[in-house]
């Protein structure tokens, strides 16, 4: 019991110390690729925050606070469903960004960083990705889209990201009805841009490789990779469909940096094998990233 107590107190530290300034130092980001890029040259980027473009140049209605609007009843929603227990750390980035934009908006920045479309559209994903990337680390959302999706989801069991796919879609469409298809056309770069951000944000610059290795010499090779890089190597059982025969496949994580190495041992033993490399974009545990880092943080 004393053990439990003990989690849960540096879980709650954690989530104070941690997730919950990661979740604003994302908000904060997110507000200032939209009103230093995004919203000063027109561009939706899909979601609230683009609809929220929409209606302020149509009406002049404040970004943040309609933002903050919308969220409402998608939060009155979603607490039928989840409970309060999952939905706080939403809560508090979509207030947080909803301040965020608007403060930004009145009183940091006096003028648009940039009137080049393109320029805004690179930098206004990237600042609008890594910052929602961030709000991810945290555990949070900023409200809005994920959430509105995952409610769907769960009373028709559409896929997330086709619902996501949808709303941000019906947006950039009521962009190019209010402003012009040029500027809802830079918008989907700017999706584009951000998602990519959010991917780089969450799971980090793939720096190793995944190799598979098929061959009838799989013992000599396996020796030579273990003696030589001094990596471990899994053997897996397979079987050729076209010969019916059995044979091992060798398995081997390796940074990138080793790559060359690696196909000069397989190669100089059977120039015949048959090698696969790909990228692994996240690699936990033993010679790699330690799994205890990632619990910490």
């Amino acid at each position: 019991m004393e053990q439990v107590q003990k989690q849960e107190t540096k879980n709650l530290h954690k989530t104070l110390w941690w997730e919950y300034p990661l979740i604003l130092l994302g908000a904060f980001l997110i507000a200032w690729g939209l009103n230093a890029f995004l919203i000063p040259n027109k561009i939706a980027s899909g979601g609230l925050s683009g609809l929220s473009t929409i209606v302020y140049y149509m009406t002049g209605f404040p970004v943040g606070t309609f933002v903050l609007l919308c969220n409402i009843p998608i939060f009155i929603a979603a607490y039928r469903v989840w409970g309060k227990k999952m939905l706080l750390r939403s809560f508090v980035g979509t207030v947080a960004l909803s301040i965020f934009i608007d403060l930004q908006a009145a009183f940091i920045l006096p003028e648009p960083w940039t009137e080049n479309l393109l320029l805004a559209v690179l930098y206004g994903g990237i600042f609008t990705g890594l910052g929602t990337g961030l709000v991810f680390r945290g555990r949070g959302t900023t409200g809005g889209t994920d959430i509105l999706a995952k409610i769907v989801h769960r009373y028709t069991q559409a896929n997330v990201g086709n619902c996501i796919l949808a709303i941000n879609g019906c947006v950039i469409v009521l962009a190019a009805i209010v402003f012009n298809i040029e500027l809802a056309l830079y918008g989907l770069i700017a999706v584009y841009v951000n998602s990519r951000m959010v991917e780089l944000v969450q799971e980090g610059i793939s720096y190793s490789k995944e190799v598979l290795i098929i061959s009838d010499h799989y013992l000599e090779i396996g020796a030579e990779i273990m003696k030589q890089m001094e990596r471990g190597v899994t053997g897996m059982q397979g079987r050729g469909y076209f010969t019916d025969q059995k044979r091992e496949v060798l398995l081997c994580v390796i940074p990138q940096s080793e790559i060359t190495q690696l196909k000069r041992i397989v190669y100089a033993i059977d120039d015949r094998a048959f090698v696969i490399i790909a990228n692994a974009q996240e690699v936990l545990g033993k010679g790699f990233r330690s799994l205890e880092k990632i619990n910490e943080s």
